[in-house]
């Protein structure tokens, strides 16, 4: 039997007081389950002048501006600023729609992200393990294959991300306790992205026989990060040894 952790609001208010510079958290906010969930938590430790929503509208389907107006209608009834942002997210010859909704997006989030303020995304643990599993089928390396971070640079701030340790279902169990509604975009079904397929037609399957896959991908991701980072601290290391004998040598030539 499923037993779904929480959305913790000490352990959420606990991972953002690391940060006591940040001035305001901005949330990327598509009105969907994950988003809706990671506002409406938010909202409940943050102050309402520290928190911002931002949405972003690639223009591809006919429902766009709805969606845009129902995150926008949740805000003003929440008291939380929210900013639309339309974005020109058609592909380049060659290039995937999945690439090029993405760049258009953290193109036009790194635009709006203040120096030193925090922009906070709603991935969790299946988002993780569907990271892995892609990067893993285009032959990735440590660094593919260390997915997302909890905390990372982004533009002038912090890109942060605390669902990490959460899976999907802990998310819908919070949102029916809390009676949220939320968008449901019928492009996340479209098995032409390959994010999709894995996720509808992949995952299913192998979790079938391994139903902690979500964990043990995971798992994967976090060991990878470890490893790189390891072989970062180790190639500084070297760098630095290499820097001062060569300095040795020019004074001493």
């Amino acid at each position: 039997m499923y037993c779904a952790k929480m959305v913790n609001q000490q352990k959420l208010r606990t991972f953002l007081a690391a940060f006591p510079q940040t001035t305001s958290f901005w949330v990327a906010f598509s009105g969907g389950l994950d988003s809706q969930v990671l506002l409406h938590a938010l909202s409940q430790v943050v102050p309402r002048t520290r928190l911002r929503a931002l949405h972003i509208d690639h223009g591809w389907h006919e429902e766009a501006k709805v969606w845009a107006k129902a995150c926008q209608d949740y805000c003003v009834k929440q008291a939380i600023a929210c900013e639309v942002i339309a974005v020109n997210a058609q592909p380049q010859p060659g290039e995937s729609p999945e690439a090029a909704a993405r760049q258009s997006r953290y193109h036009a989030f790194a635009t709006r992200l203040p120096l030193g303020d925090g922009l906070i995304m709603a991935h969790h643990q299946d988002d993780q393990a569907e990271t892995v599993l892609l990067q893993l089928l285009r032959g990735s390396g440590l660094k593919g294959l260390a997915a997302m971070s909890e905390v990372m640079p982004f533009a002038e701030g912090l890109l942060l991300r605390p669902f990490l340790n959460l899976t999907r279902a802990d998310l819908l169990v919070y949102a029916q306790q809390h009676s949220l509604s939320w968008i449901e975009d019928h492009s996340n079904f479209d098995l032409r992205f390959n994010r999709n397929f894995i996720r509808h037609q992949v995952m299913p399957l192998l979790k079938q026989r391994w139903p902690a896959l979500h964990k043990t991908l995971a798992r994967v991701a976090a060991h990878s990060a470890e490893a790189q980072q390891l072989l970062d601290e180790r190639g500084q290391e070297d760098y630095q040894t290499a820097s001062g004998y060569i300095n040795c040598v020019f004074r001493h030539s």
